[in-house]
């Protein structure tokens, strides 16, 4: 089975002034974290004893793994419900899914309090099969090696093309081989997000009243996990929109706009579901009180039903404008969902409080740069995106013409 056709290295000049930029700020991110490690939590975090989570959970883990759910959309599309027309985006979301969940998995480290004991997670078999965090951690760390595994053909294409003798020999050796074993990886990785996706809804049930009761339903497994997947999706038009705007590519607007009418169908699903819940528990009066809970997710709402208008029609769909919008929007619907379940809703108690320290905000956002710092470069030397037969240049750039070559 050919997973991926015509997939070919964009090359081009790697040390351009934006990437070194992002080098720049990653590298300012990482001296941060060592200072973090130097001085403690207490000393670079607003975290305390309310708000034991802050935003390197809420953003890097809760929300980018929702973002890096693109790889698992793709894969229930076009390996469950039999659509190969989307085959073309798999690849890029997956690059998308394994730098998102290795950014959470590193997130994840610099939170807790004694990082050089995570070895003992995965190997000290002494657990708590009760605990739901447990199920968490274990599913995201082995979704993160898994999801590189799935991007291995990528690698191995590229040994094969190296010119090394002895490289080229094991690339060729192990492909064949590797092919035939990933539809077993492939299984893997569409049931692990399904499991951490669901419980992260599930770990905050345990806050019980202290979630304010916009937010607080049962349902809240199945709206984290239906709404990865609209995430995922809107991920993947951007991402794609952008990559086609920045390397001079023609946009695959037709596959997109097909794209966001499952996403469009997904996200209606999850509307209902909430206005349902809100309905049969009462707390439809709440959502009117215009309170900072009220505004919030009134807020919330302002965004899907933007996003939701922009993709509901064909006509509308089939510019790329829109896609991209409304893209954006169901990023930050998500995104904004998941903080107040995760943040804004939490309520510990009234002497408690949170606002992210400024350490907070630029490891974060140093984070984000050398994610796509690493994005730029591994569709730059890797076969990641489908190669120019198959996607035509539009006024293509000096700098990124002679990476392209014909055939696979």
């Amino acid at each position: 089975m050919k997973l991926y056709e015509h997939a070919e290295p964009v090359g081009g000049k790697i040390l351009t002034p934006s990437f070194l930029g992002l080098v720049a700020f990653a590298g300012l991110a990482i001296l941060l974290i060592i200072w973090r490690f130097a001085v403690g939590l207490g000393a670079t975090t607003a975290m305390n004893d309310g708000y034991p989570w802050g935003l390197w959970i809420a953003f890097d883990v809760v929300t980018g793994t929702a973002f890096a759910c693109g790889g698992y959309a793709m894969a229930l599309l076009v390996y469950i419900m039999n659509r190969g027309e989307y085959r073309p985006l798999v690849r890029p979301a997956l690059v998308t899914s394994a730098l998102g969940y290795s950014i959470a998995g590193f997130s994840v480290l610099i939170d807790i309090g004694r990082p050089w004991l995570g070895w003992k997670l995965p190997l000290f078999w002494m657990w708590n099969t009760r605990s739901v965090l447990l199920e968490v951690a274990l599913c995201i760390m082995a979704y993160t090696i898994v999801v590189w595994i799935e991007l291995a053909p990528a690698f191995l294409q590229r040994a094969e093309d190296s010119g090394i003798a002895k490289l080229q020999k094991f690339a060729s050796r192990a492909l064949p081989r590797f092919t035939k074993a990933l539809t077993w990886i492939i299984a893997l990785a569409l049931l692990l997000p399904t499991m951490h996706q669901s419980s992260l809804g599930s770990l905050m049930l345990l806050a019980g009243p202290r979630l304010h009761s916009l937010w607080n339903t049962p349902l809240l497994p199945l709206l984290f996990l239906v709404g990865c997947m609209f995430m995922g999706f809107g991920a993947v038009v951007v991402e794609s929109s952008l990559v086609s705007k920045m390397l001079g590519r023609k946009p695959e607007t037709e596959m997109l706009a097909k794209l966001a009418g499952v996403t469009s169908s997904l996200l209606v699903f999850f509307l209902v579901v909430r206005l349902v819940d809100l309905i049969i528990r009462g707390q439809i009066a709440a959502l009117f009180r215009f309170d900072l809970y009220s505004v919030m997710s009134l807020v919330e709402w302002a965004f899907a039903l933007a996003a939701l208008f922009l993709l509901s029609s064909q006509e509308r769909r089939n510019n790329l404008g829109n896609l991209f919008q409304a893209g954006m929007l169901l990023m930050l619907y998500g995104a904004i969902y998941r903080f107040d379940v995760y943040l804004v809703a939490f309520r510990p108690g009234a002497q408690w409080s949170y606002f992210p320290s400024v350490t907070e905000i630029l490891i974060t956002a140093g984070l984000v740069a050398g994610e796509i710092a690493a994005y730029i470069a591994l569709i730059k030397f890797f076969p990641i995106l489908t190669a120019p037969e198959k996607t035509a240049l539009i006024k293509p750039r000096p700098v990124i013409q002679r990476g392209f070559a014909a055939g696979d």
